[in-house]
């Protein structure tokens, strides 16, 4: 880790993309807790991630070809902006006073949209910023950090909405938001500072082909396709996330408080593990403990759907965000590894583009069978869901479970 902190530009990527996930994580927390507050609908909590969605699957692909042929830290900037005026649309929610939650969707598309411009071009950018001797411990150190922010981010963010609700005139979301905005001018100074890097252009015109170029790629590599897809029906089905303010309001009852405490739970796990990675990265067996990781994950679901105690909970969701660790270091080396750098925007494209479709459709699913059948069988029957995902993969894709190690960098 400290080899790649010896490179100024990194460090100013590194710091920004934390403090840029804590406002992600206090946005979370903030919104969950206000849109279920407002309406008590678990839908709306499944329309929160389908607000997301659907921009990001709109754009991401354009996203990418973006990161092959611009300056990637020119697209950072441009979503960071973006992000900027989400937390704007939330601010002016929250002052109007009104009850129509189509602002926050409104909002959420933007999140979304931001998404599509930084996700690929963010992905892409880390191999640019360090020798390729240096990048798996880019990787394990940009790991660690997300999810530090996992961990901080959510309990900031019910820290700060319980203060303001404690008020004479509750202004806990607002509160937040103000916040979140005041972080993401820190962001948008960051890398403004972060100089322009050399990087292989594209000498074609833009066209259809060149656009999906990324995916043409992931098809042809069957072990980068069984990665990115496992890791898109895993969480598809297995996300508990979008229903832990039903969790914390309903059923364990511990106010938006024990909310940022769940929403932080699954970074410990996962911060554990990126540490011991950054230490002793996976070297062996690499595609065993992609399927291991992603197993836990739907075990972890499982407990988490059917435990009524908060403590429970809480280790359960320790242990999801372990195992989902493990899967997302595997993937990204994978992914990047595999991958020559003219096209590695639009092949992190496609790989955020399963990514976004498993966390935010997901989201909307889990809102979505909630509204059928409660919370409590949406969730277990998502884990086991993700359970049967590991045992279909495992036949579909040998030469993924053959996996010993990792490729060397094209």
């Amino acid at each position: 880790m400290r080899a790649a902190l010896a490179y100024p530009d990194f460090r100013r990527f590194a710091f920004g993309r934390f403090v840029a996930t804590l406002v992600w994580q206090m946005l979370g927390v903030a919104v969950g807790w206000q849109v279920y507050a407002t309406t008590r609908n678990p839908l709306d909590l499944g329309l929160v991630g389908l607000a997301q969605f659907l921009p990001f699957f709109v754009l991401v692909l354009p996203g990418g070809q973006l990161a092959d042929r611009t300056d990637r830290r020119i697209v950072m900037l441009i979503a960071y902006v973006i992000d900027a005026a989400c937390i704007a649309v939330l601010i002016g929610f929250s002052l109007s006073g009104s009850r129509d939650v189509m602002w926050v969707f409104v909002a959420m598309a933007l999140l979304g949209a931001a998404r599509a411009l930084w996700m690929p071009a963010g992905q892409a950018m880390v191999v640019n910023l360090v020798p390729s001797s240096v990048f798996p411990s880019a990787v394990a150190l940009n790991s660690m950090l997300f999810e530090v922010a996992v961990i901080v981010g959510p309990a900031l963010g019910g820290f700060i909405y319980a203060l303001g609700e404690s008020r004479q005139s509750p202004v806990g979301a607002l509160l937040v938001y103000v916040v979140a905005l005041a972080l993401m001018a820190i962001v948008i100074a960051l890398f403004v500072a972060i100089r322009p890097r050399p990087m292989t252009r594209v000498s074609t015109s833009a066209s259809w082909r060149e656009l999906t170029e990324g995916l043409r790629f992931v098809f042809r590599r069957r072990t980068v396709l069984g990665a990115i897809s496992l890791d898109l029906f895993a969480v598809l089905f297995g996300g508990a996330t979008a229903l832990l303010p039903m969790f914390a309001a309903d059923i364990l009852k511990v106010g938006p408080q024990g909310l940022g405490i769940l929403r932080t739970a699954p970074g410990v796990g996962a911060a554990l593990v990126a540490i011991w990675l950054a230490r002793r990265p996976i070297s062996r067996y690499v595609g065993l403990w992609m399927f291991g990781g992603v197993a836990v994950f739907g075990l972890a679901t499982v407990v988490f759907g059917l435990s009524t105690s908060f403590w429970l909970s809480v280790a359960a969701l320790v242990c999801l965000g372990a195992g989902d660790m493990v899967s997302v270091f595997v993937r990204h080396l994978l992914v990047q590894l595999e991958t020559p750098d003219e096209i590695r925007g639009r092949v992190s494209a496609v790989s955020a583009m399963f990514i976004g479709a498993s966390n935010e459709l997901g989201e909307f699913e889990s809102g979505l069978t909630a509204s059928w059948w409660g919370p409590v069988r949406a969730v277990t029957y998502g884990g086991l869901a993700c359970l049967v995902v590991v045992a279909t993969y495992l036949k579909l894709f040998p030469e993924l479970r053959r996996l010993d190690r990792f490729p060397q960098p094209p």
